[in-house]
């Protein structure tokens, strides 16, 4: 009989550490004998993995107050169908990564299973909604956080808390060739690339991606050989890959207009672009921890800007200065992100000199704040590998206490 676990991430960087958690999981318990079974929410390659998808990732993934609200009876019908299988599977333990608006409805109903609950990736609690800590507070069993800053907000307030790092932090940098990446893209590996990254949802993308390339083509006027590298979401559906073209234009026609090129892999596209404009979310720790200069934009609806400001209580936008503690790049948002402002601030980003160097300097030092002490994954003890054993540890102590004694992590060979 294999043991049953729950398994939830509703966006694109939370399905990409769920894949990983899936993989490292599935290796432990091989090693220790065992079975498991994954089921939950997910995207691909969390599927790809071994996710049986309850509801996928793709069907939930909205943004903004007046968006959810738009799409509320489609989310509350996946919402059901999650909370079903609970009810049908009870699981032996649950992992839900961030996307805190289905999950902390999620843990209220685990916890009156009696299912162990694990939350990874924290909400932005520490920023608005701080009354959710209660929740937290009574059904999370485990947090784990990404950030440093993050592990005292939560310690604070009587949250078993602890800060694994951040897992892009433990990535390896891209291998493939700046040469092979032009080749596989449509590229002029001569040419100097800039990368647009409007967000991984399709409300992000409608919003941010038009005066993305109304800056791309003042840009060209003043650099006329920029190349545009866009790459897609795994998580957009194909109906909305094909919206992200079409508002992007032909991309066929790349030497005229944007020479706009939309390619798969985000982190080659940052690695060997010379700088991007990045949509504020958890692209912006991926193009920092690369060491790519960006400047960072963002645009909801009036109405959710209208109350973020009044309930938002951190000085900045960009996770990348909420790290430093200071303002390391430029931040657009709102009103201020126009494409005259995207081309001043991006403009001294692109040629060697004060500005690019001071930035990367900057961004170098983000890569060791991020990474937690004692972890590293080259050991085999990084963020993921965390997660897995605190994930195992929560099994050993189980409500049902199944098997307690052989899958405790005093008897797991890891």
């Amino acid at each position: 009989m294999a043991w049953n676990v729950f398994i939830s991430a509703g966006e694109a960087s939370g399905e990409a550490y769920g894949a990983l958690l899936i993989d490292e999981l599935k290796r432990r318990f091989e090693g220790a004998g065992q079975q498991a079974a994954f089921f939950g929410m997910g995207g691909p390659r969390m599927a790809a993995a071994g996710l049986e998808r309850i509801v996928r990732a793709e069907d939930v993934a909205v943004m903004g107050i007046t968006e959810v609200v738009r799409h509320l009876p489609r989310i509350y019908r996946e919402f059901r169908k999650l909370k079903q299988s609970l009810r049908d599977r009870k699981p032996d333990v649950a992992v839900l990564i961030d996307f805190p608006d289905i999950h902390f409805k999620l843990a209220e109903e685990l916890k009156r299973l009696g299912v162990p609950v694990l939350f990874f990736v924290s909400p932005q609690l520490w920023a608005w909604k701080k009354h959710r800590i209660k929740l937290v507070q009574r059904y999370v069993d485990r947090m784990l956080v990404i950030f440093p800053f993050e592990e005292p907000f939560y310690r604070e307030r009587g949250v078993h808390a602890e800060f694994v790092g951040h897992p892009m932090a433990e990535l390896p940098m891209p291998v493939i060739s700046r040469e092979a990446f032009a080749e596989a893209n449509g590229l002029d590996a001569g040419r100097t690339w800039v990368g647009l990254l409007p967000g991984s949802r399709m409300k992000e993308v409608r919003a941010n991606l038009p005066e993305m390339l109304n800056a791309a083509r003042q840009l060209k006027q003043t650099v006329p050989d920029l190349q545009f590298v866009l790459p897609l979401a795994p998580t957009l559906t194909e109906a909305q890959v094909e919206e992200v073209l079409a508002i992007g234009g032909d991309a066929s026609r790349a030497d005229k207009g944007d020479g706009l090129r939309y390619v798969r892999d985000a982190r080659a596209a940052l690695f060997h672009a010379r700088a991007s404009i990045v949509a504020s979310g958890t692209a912006t720790v991926e193009a920092a921890l690369i060491g790519n200069p960006f400047v960072v934009v963002y645009r909801v609806s009036p109405l959710t800007y209208a109350i973020a400001k009044r309930v938002v209580t951190v000085p900045h936008v960009a996770m990348a200065n909420l790290i430093a503690g200071k303002r390391v790049v430029p931040e657009l948002i709102q009103n201020d992100f126009t494409a005259s402002n995207l081309v001043r601030q991006l403009l001294p980003l692109l040629p060697d000199g004060p500005s690019r160097e001071s930035m990367m300097i900057e961004l170098a030092k983000l890569r060791g704040l991020v990474r937690a002490k004692g972890l590293d994954r080259d050991e085999g003890t990084g963020a993921i590998s965390r997660v897995a054993e605190v994930t195992l540890e929560l099994l050993g102590s189980s409500a049902r206490g199944r098997a307690s004694e052989t899958m405790s992590p005093e008897t797991m060979h890891y």
